[in-house]
């Protein structure tokens, strides 16, 4: 049977999400499925098990899984000890945004997993006191959604993944990290992140990587979840929301500073991300139900 892809739904500019402490039941288990989000799985508590890949893992208190994007998976927890567990989803530019340089590698952890083909971890004592709390963490940021919340989470899930690093590749630590992902992927994420409105079309892109349109959003797609069209309008509808609240510039102008065409096209967008339009959201609306 073909495995099943999970979907992901939420703001595309902010490509996380967290199950905290859930029972799992066998009968709500997801049949074999796949995603282009990287998976962080710690079990708190119960039995089970993981196939991930072609490998079937024990599943106990305390153990750690790292699931690389487009792996087919699906657990097995044990009807009579349930699985207590928190995952997180997340797409790799949301880690690699830290270190554009190419310095470190947030991801090498989940690149020797695939390498060496051991998704299963069973940190010791300590770490596990220590990925507990960055959970808990990002959990609270979540619930409570401050301001800043969302870079608060992206540095937890930052600290969380360094101290991996350092558990599975502590010959390599500090040493420098060929990052994820072509060269030519993260000059196009900063670019586009620097000038939203002046990204260009994917075959603009495409050419100034050097490389073919097709290639480019198969690579693109593979590591940030995201087609280069959403990606985009995502950042400019974040510059837009700035400019709508931080300016006194027409909702015109606004749009065309971002970017975007027309008028019409802006408001499409605007309210497809937000879910309310350009004036609502400058006079403090709310998203519409």
């Amino acid at each position: 049977m073909k495995p099943f892809r999970k979907p992901f739904f939420g703001d595309p500019s902010f490509p996380f999400e967290m199950v905290h402490r859930a029972t799992k039941y066998p009968q709500f288990e997801l049949p074999d499925h796949l995603h282009d989000r990287c998976e962080i799985v710690y079990v708190h508590s119960g039995r089970g098990t993981f196939f991930i890949d072609d490998t079937l893992y024990e599943k106990a208190s305390g153990d750690l899984f790292l699931i690389p994007g487009g792996t087919i998976h699906r657990a097995f927890p044990d009807a009579a000890d349930p699985i207590v567990s928190t995952a997180v989803f997340f797409a790799p530019a949301f880690a690699e945004a830290a270190v554009p340089d190419g310095s470190y590698a947030p991801l090498g952890c989940f690149e020797e997993a695939r390498r060496a083909r051991r998704c299963r971890l069973v940190p010791p004592e300590p770490l596990k006191a220590q990925i507990e709390a960055l959970l808990e963490e990002i959990h609270e940021e979540l619930t409570a959604a401050r301001p800043g919340y969302r870079e608060a989470v992206r540095l937890a899930l930052c600290r969380l993944l360094l101290l991996l690093n350092r558990h599975l590749l502590p010959e390599r630590d500090g040493a420098p990290g060929s990052g994820i992902g072509p060269a030519w992927l993260r000059e196009a994420l900063r670019t586009i992140d620097a000038k939203p409105e002046a990204a260009g079309s994917l075959s603009e892109l495409a050419a100034r990587a050097g490389v073919s349109a097709a290639h480019f959003a198969r690579v693109f797609k593979q590591h940030t979840g995201m087609n280069v069209t959403d990606f985009v309008n995502a950042k400019r509808i974040l510059m837009a929301k700035e400019l709508l609240r931080g300016t006194d510039s027409s909702v015109g102008a606004v749009a065309e500073r971002c970017g975007f065409d027309s008028l019409p096209h802006f408001h499409r967008v605007f309210k497809a991300l937000t879910g309310m339009t350009p004036g609502a959201f400058r006079r403090g609306g709310k998203p519409e139900s």
